[in-house]
């Protein structure tokens, strides 16, 4: 994001004018730092007279005409991203001539230098507010135009835009120019220029084209028939459910390099994180992610590009309707049907849950002030926290109903920019329902409801049954809850639902007079089926059920993955000490048939052991933990995406002589598990949990970058550099993150390693100099470079008062910018969370 544009300033101009079209020119043929950009832009205005600006970052201007007129080049701000307009007519043509930078941070048009072949390839990002960075623009979502593109390229690179190639010809020796058609009227922030020799796979579904893209040096790897599947799916599915063909002409996705975010919906020209080329076995946890973010993405070309928000405050309207409907679509039409739902309530609620229950928590419906704001706005709450109550949603008004009232919203919407309410209007139109109140509720309101149940028994039976509902002081909203309560028996060893009852609980206690009398189950679990957003709790005859083995008796995934979440929940807030929810991995991992589940709970207790256990016991719960995945990895059945995981959660753990040992003949050969392919992910894997234990070093990482140079390889090298146990090492990966000067990803890789947790001790040196630099950095770097900073270098593993009270104390200053308070208090709530956990796993034994 470049220039900091204000919600006031964006309202005025959009008042202001009416932007009619852009037409862009490029020539990428200029060398390595700059490139040529001349922008036509024509607009109207219904002020004669007035004046405003137009959006251009970081800039060296040639020449600028207005109307015919050269206006004075000297008026323009290159660090604030602007050029003023004076004086303008009733009809405007405006010529911005510029040199543009190439950036290496993955924001406006991305540069790369494959280091296999040496081959330059280029890709977009520009939302939040990016696209200024390459053309000249009113760079806001409501101020849409056509886009006319035309690029001078090296003759043996593909250009892809929004729109399909009209016309190439010869440009001079060497070179190509592509000339692109007038797209539809699009936000300037969804459109995109991606070039470069990629490797390129064409089909068509349903007479819409359709391309994948990669770099040529991964085009071996590229699964295109598998992404197609997953494409022609969530056409069919979309194109039923929306009653809006797709909008766009082709549909194209393309791979890019360094890529800052999972994906982006330029419309017909969706770019997708390179790490989606699968060039290493994945589980099928991965693979289903990707397809996940397909869908997602897919449904941004209705919701977000066809109609698109006003001002960022309706941020979330888009990804969270788009992560909502891409579950819902891989549920009905793709392989992984309802287990969908089953990762959805384990991986993005989870998200949610956490990131609502944070210092920075905000409404879904946030107020945006400034551009600087929503950047940080992408987060849990905006995407998976509204996903959430989406689907509460839907279970308050009937998937009918929804998607009927989407269905109007998209006919009386279309290519134009809506607001909330906009939505709300036609869903209760089609429902029947007033959701005045649930709005208020739900998207304007913080944090997450907790659910405990609360009950009487005599004889075996309930006598009585209650659903209490909690709200903490600052944040004391009760909200209307549809939920299912599930009563599960073990009946022939299997853990199975006997009786669920559906209802609205409202208010702080909810009668259930349907269980009175019911007799009391192994387990009862609120929010059966997760239809609503909310923290639930396990009474202690539930809990002790699980911990005593039912963890594993489950007939079916989700009660599970529910179960699952309520403990870790638990754990997070101090009310399970983390040693019994360690065990309770180590005693029910061994069962989880679904790999996103097993993925997610492995990753949990790596946490718990090491930021919430009482340090006294962190030994013995590491050794616990290691011994357990190490048993689980060599009892797997070979080749399956189980002895996979397994592995992949071993390695970070290892720290025993005989566990090191045993992943240093896993990397040499020396051990072979039968059915494990060593490829060169797991080899980067390996080695890096081998750097750490202080069984190789600098020599050997630079032997087996020799053995892996690609751009992977060099980030995979970066972090395991970062990862040497030695105050010179750590001082060396310090030194060259703070100097600015590394590219995005292998600046994010060297963090990583540098913040190893297996050696904390060497970060301590580092909270003092942290809080001495992010501040300058957070000034002078790009939005994204600098948020990676605040949040990747946060001193997060000296779990001490100290750092809590360093957090508090810098951000206590004037000159702190919002954005990087909010990221700087986050940590800190990060630690505190830590400490008192610690405290509640001592007080335990």
């Amino acid at each position: 994001m470049a220039g900091n544009l204000t919600r006031d300033e964006a309202r005025e101009r959009a008042r202001l004018l009416k932007v009619e079209s852009y037409d862009v020119a490029l020539d990428l043929t200029k060398g390595d730092e700059r490139f040529e950009s001349i922008t036509t832009v024509r607009f109207t205005t219904a002020t004669p007279g007035a004046s405003t600006f137009i959006d251009l970052h970081g800039a060296d201007v040639h020449k600028v005409t207005l109307n015919g007129d050269d206006l004075d080049v000297s008026a323009y701000d290159a660090e604030a991203g602007r050029f003023p307009l004076p004086s303008l007519a009733a009809s405007n043509e405006l010529r911005v001539e510029a040199a543009c930078s190439y950036m290496r941070t993955g924001e406006g048009l991305h540069r790369f230098v494959d280091p296999v072949d040496q081959k330059v390839y280029l890709h977009t990002q520009f939302e939040t507010a990016d696209a200024h960075r390459m053309y000249a623009c009113f760079d806001q979502p409501d101020l849409k135009a056509t886009f006319q593109l035309t690029a001078v390229a090296p003759d043996d690179w593909e250009v892809v835009s929004n729109a399909a190639a009209s016309a190439t010809e010869a440009a001079g020796a060497g070179a190509k120019r592509w000339t692109f058609p007038s797209t539809a009227v699009m936000s300037t922030y969804i459109t995109a220029l991606v070039a470069g020799p990629y490797h390129k796979v064409t089909s068509e579904h349903d007479g819409i084209p359709l391309g994948v893209y990669c770099r040529a040096s991964l085009a071996e790897h590229l699964d295109a028939d598998n992404i197609f599947e997953v494409t022609r799916q969530g056409f069919d599915f979309f194109h039923k459910v929306f009653g809006v063909r797709y909008p766009f002409g082709k549909y194209d996705q393309l791979f890019v390099p360094e890529f800052n975010a999972g994906a982006m919906e330029n419309a017909g020209c969706v770019t997708f994180l390179e790490d989606y080329v699968f060039r290493s076995r994945v589980t099928d946890a991965v693979v289903e992610r990707r397809a996940e973010t397909i869908l997602h993405e897919m449904a941004h070309m209705w919701f977000g590009d066809l109609v698109t928000m006003r001002w960022w405050d309706d941020l979330w309207l888009n990804e969270s309707f788009a992560t909502y409907m891409s579950v819902l679509a891989q549920a009905e039409a793709t392989r992984w049907g309802k287990g969908a739902w089953t990762t959805f309530a384990n991986v993005e609620k989870a998200w949610a849950y956490r990131q609502d229950q944070l210092p920075s928590t905000h409404p879904i419906a946030a107020d945006i002030p400034d551009m600087q704001a929503v950047e940080v706005n992408f987060d849990g709450i905006t995407y998976a926290k509204g996903a959430s109550v989406l689907k509460q949603l839907v279970a308050y008004v009937g998937l009918d109903n929804f998607l009927a009232g989407v269905r109007d919203y998209f006919g009386e919407h279309a290519w134009g920019n809506t607001e909330l309410k906009d939505l709300l209007t036609a869903l209760e139109r089609t429902s029947g329902r007033d959701l005045s109140s649930w709005s208020k509720e739900w998207l304007e309101t913080a944090w997450v409801n907790t659910l405990r149940p609360s009950f009487e028994v005599a004889d075996g039976r309930f006598t009585s049954f209650e659903v209490l509902q909690e709200a903490p002081a600052d944040y004391p909203t009760l909200r209307s809850h549809r939920v299912a309560v599930g009563l599960y028996s073990l009946v022939d060893g299997a853990l199975t639902r006997t009786k669920r009852v559906e209802l609205d609980v409202v208010g702080a206690r909810t009668k259930v007079a349907e269980l009175v009398g019911e007799e009391q189950p192994d387990l009862v679990l609120l929010n059966d089926d997760d239809l609503t957003y909310a923290k639930i709790r396990l009474d202690e005859n539930s809990l002790r059920t699980l911990v005593d083995g039912g963890i594993t008796a489950f007939t079916d995934p989700l009660p599970r993955a529910l179960c699952w979440s309520a403990a870790w929940d638990m754990t997070r807030d101090g009310e399970m000490s983390t040693r019994d929810y360690v065990k309770l991995v180590i005693s029910g991992a061994g069962s989880v048939s679904d790999i996103t589940v097993l993925q997610a709970i492995l990753r949990q207790a790596r946490q718990a052991v090491q930021q919430y256990a009482d340090p006294a016991w962190v030994p013995e719960g590491q050794a616990l933990l290691a011994g357990e995945l190490r048993e689980l990895f060599t009892a797997a059945e070979p080749g399956s995406d189980h002895q996979l995981a397994f592995l992949q959660a071993f390695a970070p753990t290892a720290t025993s002589d005989e566990d090191l040992t045993l992943l240093q003949g896993i990397l040499d050969g020396t051990t072979a598990p039968q059915g494990l392919t060593v490829d060169a992910d797991l080899r980067w894997a390996l080695v890096h949990a081998l750097v750490s234990g202080g069984r190789l070093g600098e020599a050997d990482i630079a032997a087996e970058l020799e053995r892996d140079p690609t751009a992977k390889g060099e980030r995979s090298a970066a972090m395991c550099r970062a990862a040497i146990p030695t105050p010179e090492a750590k001082a060396a990966a310090w030194e060259s993150i703070v100097g600015g000067k590394l590219a995005n990803h292998i600046a994010r890789n060297t963090i990583a390693g540098f913040q190893d947790p297996h050696h904390a001790e060497l970060a301590a040196p580092y909270r003092e100099k942290y809080f001495s630099e992010v501040g300058r950095i957070y000034k002078e770097w790009t939005f994204d470079q600098a948020s990676t900073f605040a949040v990747g270098c946060f001193p997060a593993l000296l779990i001490e008062q100290e750092t809590v009270d360093a957090a508090h104390a810098f951000v206590a200053g004037d000159d702190v910018p919002q954005a990087l308070r909010r990221l700087i208090l986050e940590g800190a709530d990060g630690v505190a969370r830590a400490l008192r956990n610690r405290e509640r796993d001592a007080a335990s034994v």
